[in-house]
């Protein structure tokens, strides 16, 4: 799958620097493109920028879904480029979505995490309000990093900010796992992580920074991708993830890949999911909304 997609990006460079400047158009299929808006700045940071898909040829007025995409990459690396593929791809299968694959402010030995990112992921929702002058329902993809920080924000602040549905691919949910303890960068987490001046008496930084303790009833539909043979994100995080949401009557799907932790997309690995988040958000949702 990545290799196809590396085809499709070098095609589209190509594309866009032929349109050149006025007109950045991206075809994926007959009646299918957008207007790309790369490296759009929806804060005043230099890393808060996004690329910014809109459908084309289509009614301005139409309230459309957001998919709003983050990046993995320990919290303190990573950037939206390594999730171009896959965004192209769920474009082709959403055509009448919006899209906004984000960077945000990395963390760093003296600059904590959350609430940064979790900030910026609200940061970039407003800028959204704005620009499209309504508030839209944003779905939340993410992996690794981007998978914990899409739940977290979800579970915190998703009943304020519309947040439909999150997608979390091979993101910790449980900091208090002992098996996530072997994470090789545990130290950064316990010690970066969080800052500790947000964090409420009474509530360990494990559990502030869990998305597990924040879901209850109303928390947004979740899907979940985890791989077998995981040694970043080990397979458990599904296991508690899974029984947390159906403790609280939470609308969730989880699924395994055979591999490790960079192996999500790859292949049938990605195609498999895609289907999945097809069935998940088209009929799923629908299917419980009826059901209300």
């Amino acid at each position: 799958m990545r290799n196809y997609f590396a085809i499709i990006l070098g095609f589209l460079t190509g594309l866009l620097m032929i349109t050149g400047c006025k007109e950045k158009t991206i075809e994926l299929g007959k009646d299918i493109s957008f207007e790309s808006r790369q490296n759009t700045p929806y804060g005043k940071d230099p890393e808060q920028k996004m690329d910014l898909y809109i459908p084309k040829n289509q009614s301005i007025n139409t309230k459309r879904n957001v998919f709003i995409i983050i990046h993995g990459g320990g919290w303190r690396g990573g950037n939206k480029s390594e999730l171009t593929f896959f965004t192209l791809s769920m474009m082709k299968q959403f055509p009448n979505s919006i899209f906004a694959n984000i960077n945000y402010r990395l963390a760093s030995t003296s600059r904590s995490a959350i609430p940064n990112q979790t900030d910026d992921i609200k940061n970039a929702i407003s800028y959204l309000e704005k620009t499209l002058g309504y508030k839209p329902e944003c779905i939340l993809l993410g992996n690794s990093a981007g998978g914990h920080l899409s739940m977290l924000f979800a579970y915190q602040y998703g009943h304020e900010n519309k947040v439909k549905a999150v997608i979390n691919i091979v993101g910790p949910s449980d900091l208090s796992d002992p098996n996530f303890k072997n994470y090789v960068d545990y130290s950064f987490v316990e010690k970066h992580l969080i800052d500790p001046k947000i964090i409420p008496a009474g509530i360990s930084m494990n559990d502030y920074a869990s998305p597990i303790h924040w879901i209850n009833k109303g928390s947004a539909p979740t899907l979940s991708y985890y791989g077998r043979n995981d040694k970043t994100i080990p397979l458990s995080q599904k296991s508690v993830l899974d029984s947390v949401l159906n403790k609280n009557s939470v609308i969730n799907e989880s699924y395994e890949f055979t591999g490790g932790h960079l192996d999500w997309d790859k292949e049938s690995n990605g195609l498999f999911l895609i289907n999945k988040i097809i069935y998940f958000l088209n009929k799923d949702l629908s299917r419980h909304k009826k059901a209300r």
